[in-house]
């Protein structure tokens, strides 16, 4: 086994390497658990203007952004779209958040747009839980809701803002920038445990074990998922690549081996549930990551016949099983409004010290919540009792 090459050695190394890539790779972003998607951040502006249009004949029945696109001079379709969803586009005087509607000939097109964006995130104020800090990394118990990085439609209220703010100084920086290194991501509405890089050397490190997806034995990570219907075996494997939908490109499909990207999940029955009907409606996995694609768990999941409760992109075809639960259980479903899933362990190896790193975080309120009210389900009457013999 070779020499471990000092710390600061390494930090060089990895600066160097970093600053090298900055122009290609602001965020420090690589591919990893579950994600919000690949949507690149809004492109910079020179603004603020307005911009109107007239729809003409040759435009009717044609998608808002797609008309924008070739109306704005400067602009690319996915900076237009973002404006659409902040609400900076109006037809006839009203908004529309829609980048999909589709237009009338001679409707009055007007978008805002805003000027240049600040070259890096700005730090914000926002409230974190943190499970674990110290001078190279930052762990962080995500709550529901939270977007991990800037991006179009996202370009403040992050988890990167927020770090830029909370660690101030201590955050020596990604690429000589003073920014957190965002090594792998949650979805918004995922909750659990996520790790930061604070420094080059951190950010590489974790990188490179992030990028191994726990072959190596360094990393783990595991999550806690509800999910409709009860497998019929206690553990299995999913092995199915993932790739972009062809049909709706917002969503992760599976796809033939060779044309998308392996992914593999490994999953465990922990705990099953009884419907209002006492025949088995849901359960509890623990699942674990062989890789981290986007969308992964949820997707694949979906694929077995077992959609995530709550998940409103994977889980729609299931949305009446609902009224097989209990009432109270139903109601704390429809509470819960997200997919019922939560990054529950997170191990890795520290990258400066080596030392092995097990983090554990329990279900969040509002899914303990929803795991009570199954597990209350009173059973329904086995029928009228018969009448003694006298």
């Amino acid at each position: 086994m070779g020499r471990k090459r000092p710390w600061r050695e390494q930090e060089l190394e990895a600066r160097a390497a970093a600053e090298a890539a900055a122009e290609a790779e602001p965020i420090g972003l690589d591919d990893a658990i579950e994600g919000d998607g690949d949507e690149p951040a809004p492109d910079a502006t020179d603004g603020p203007f307005e911009a109107a249009c007239d729809v003409g004949a040759d435009a009717a029945g044609h998608r808002l952004d797609r008309f924008l696109a070739a109306a704005v001079a400067g602009q690319t379709r996915t900076r237009l779209k973002a404006l659409v969803v902040e609400g900076r586009v109006t037809v006839d005087g009203l908004p529309v958040r829609d980048p999909g509607a589709k237009l009338k000939a001679g409707a009055r097109v007007v978008v805002q747009v805003p000027g240049a964006m600040p070259p890096e995130p700005q730090g914000e104020t926002i409230p974190l839980a943190i499970i674990h800090e110290d001078k190279d990394v930052v762990v962080i118990d995500k709550p529901a809701g939270l977007v991990v990085h800037p991006s179009a439609g996202h370009a403040t209220g992050t988890l990167v803002n927020a770090l830029i703010a909370h660690c101030g100084e201590s955050l020596s920086g990604i690429g000589g920038v003073r920014r957190p290194g965002i090594v792998h991501r949650l979805d918004k509405d995922t909750t659990g445990l996520l790790v930061v890089a604070k420094n080059d050397a951190a950010h590489a490190s974790l990188s490179e074990q992030f990028q191994a997806h726990g072959a190596d034995g360094r990393l783990t990570r595991a999550y806690l998922a509800v999910v409709w219907g009860v497998p019929e075996r206690p553990l299995g494997t999913v092995d199915a690549a993932l790739s972009r939908s062809d049909a709706n490109r917002t969503k992760i499909a599976v796809v033939r081996d060779g044309s998308g990207r392996r992914a593999v999940t490994h999953w465990r029955v922990l705990e099953t549930f009884a419907g209002a009907d006492g025949k088995p409606v849901a359960a509890l996995l623990r699942l674990e990551l062989e890789t981290g694609r986007t969308h992964q768990i949820r997707v694949h999941m979906a694929h077995i016949g077992h959609p995530l409760l709550g998940d409103p992109i994977y889980g729609k075809g299931f949305l009446t099983r609902a009224s097989r639960l209990s009432a109270g259980a139903a109601e704390v479903l429809a509470a819960l409004g997200r997919q019922a899933l939560h990054a529950t362990e997170l191990g890795f190896e520290h990258p400066r010290t080596g030392r092995p790193m097990v983090f554990e975080s329990p279900a969040p309120d509002d899914l303990a919540r929803l795991l009570n009210a199954l597990r209350a389900t009173p059973q329904p009457p086995k029928g009228p009792r018969r009448p003694k013999r006298s």
